[in-house]
């Protein structure tokens, strides 16, 4: 009898055990849940990178996504920061939110609205990234992103409002969001 209640608490320990590290690569920000669903591996710019998506949600087809890149040769966090800064401000259907940089601890993060367009929908993607090292070498990327789709004046009028009023609060939450480790497969 002693020998089945140890197995069974067991059992239950190594549920318990293998249910929470099948669920420790989801994320929670912002109130949803992001579920790790791309990885992958750029030999040309020598980037890792997954990006998570809510539960219904598809690297084709999304609304919010959480992306993590790791840049092992970018050794100069802030230089690589201001140079996506001014390619945001040489685009013509991007607009440059915020950009704010720490000097001290080497970090920096930036917000920028850009228009597209999918199945003859257009929208606007709100993006904030946040630029920090790696601690071994190079850099690590948090990026958050939302699509508004809209289909009259009014939406894009409302959706500025919205995106005026959150965007300080999702960049201080992304700052002292700390960046995941990068899974590779």
């Amino acid at each position: 009898m002693k020998l089945n209640v140890f197995a069974y608490i067991f059992l239950l320990f190594a549920y318990i055990f293998f249910v929470t590290c099948a669920r420790a690569e989801n994320i929670h920000f912002n109130k949803d849940i992001y579920i790790l669903k791309t990885i992958n591996q750029s030999v040309v710019e020598n980037r890792f990178e997954n990006e998570y998506y809510p539960q219904n949600d598809t690297a084709d087809n999304w609304g919010k996504l959480i992306g993590i890149y790791y840049y092992p040769d970018i050794k100069n966090v802030l230089n690589f920061a201001r140079d996506k800064e001014k390619n945001i401000e040489e685009q013509n259907n991007v607009v440059l939110l915020k950009f704010i940089e720490n000097k001290k601890q080497n970090k920096a993060v930036l917000s920028y609205l850009v228009t597209g367009e999918w199945k003859d929908r257009i929208y606007f993607e709100h993006n904030i990234y946040k630029y920090e090292p790696h601690p071994k070498k190079g850099t690590m990327v948090l990026r958050y992103a939302k699509r508004y789709f809209f289909d009259n004046k009014e939406e894009v009028i409302n959706i500025g409002h919205e995106i005026k009023n959150i965007n300080d609060d999702l960049m201080e939450q992304i700052i002292i969001s700390p960046i995941p480790p990068i899974v590779e497969e």
